[in-house]
């Protein structure tokens, strides 16, 4: 029988055998292909815009860092600004404290001074030398005697620091008093304009005044130039204005210490 196929075969001529594939399969084929390529494009689509997605959450997280570190520095600067004002706040309350115990002190001992009386014409008043001091002035107020310095003399401005120079000036006048007026009570008292003050530190002239007349005392303390038991300080603010504040001449005349003898005089030691 399989002789007579292959006869056959060679008898109509057919050389080879061909073999051609199922169309619907590779139709399949090719569905397939372009589904996975579809998908592919997909796939990388998606992947690009979650690219994107990253790059603006890094940006955004970046901001966000740059954020919290300015509002870390504000947080630090506040801090820092808070514990200066506090430190500030407990030296002015040891110096008001200063000032209540020295003007109690001088309260209860006023009962035991004894009076006295300083007159125009008085011999002590030519003795002085004080009027012959740059910037200096003399003048009789009543019973009282008041030594004058510019406070732009002593202080650096708007401060109660003293400047280099101050502290000689100070020490000639403290001296010429206490060879004239050594059993007197002796004030140190601090005026200033009516400018406001623009500082946390000294927030109104008459904590302004208060520290120049501590700073003044303080000086002459240290140096026992006067005794602590002869003196006490005052702040006046702008309240005891000699000239008029309306021309800068007049605010500088107004700014100013005072040494003020008072006819009372300090107890028996």
């Amino acid at each position: 029988m399989l002789f007579s196929c292959l006869a056959l075969l060679l008898a109509t001529g057919c050389s080879r055998l061909a073999y051609k594939p199922n169309q619907q399969a590779a139709a399949a084929a090719d569905q397939q292909m372009q589904l996975v390529a579809q998908q592919n494009q997909e796939y990388q689509s998606r992947a690009q815009s979650l690219d994107r997605d990253n790059q603006e959450l890094e940006a955004i997280l970046a901001q966000s860092r740059q954020k919290v570190q300015l509002l870390t520095d504000e947080i630090n600067t506040t801090r820092d600004q808070l514990r200066a004002t506090t430190d500030q706040l407990v030296a002015l309350r040891e110096d008001n404290s200063q000032l209540r115990t020295k003007t109690s002190a001088l309260m209860a001992s006023a009962s035991q001074r004894e009076q006295g009386e300083i007159r125009a014409n008085n011999s002590m008043l030519k003795n002085l030398a004080l009027a012959d001091l740059p910037g200096v002035q003399v003048r009789q107020d009543g019973d009282l005697l008041r030594v004058e310095i510019p406070a732009d003399q002593l202080f650096m401005p708007g401060s109660p620091y003293l400047k280099d120079d101050a502290k000689q000036l100070l020490a000639s006048v403290a001296i010429d008093l206490r060879q004239n007026f050594p059993e007197h009570i002796i004030g140190i008292e601090g005026h200033t304009d009516d400018s406001s003050t623009h500082s946390q530190q000294f927030p109104s002239n008459h904590h302004l005044s208060a520290a120049q007349s501590l700073s003044v005392y303080n000086a002459l303390i240290e140096r026992g130039t006067l005794p602590a038991v002869q003196l006490f300080v005052i702040g006046h603010g702008g309240n005891h204005a000699v000239v008029s504040n309306a021309t800068e001449a007049g605010k500088a005349r107004n700014r100013r210490i005072e040494f003020v003898v008072y006819p009372e005089r300090i107890a028996s030691r």
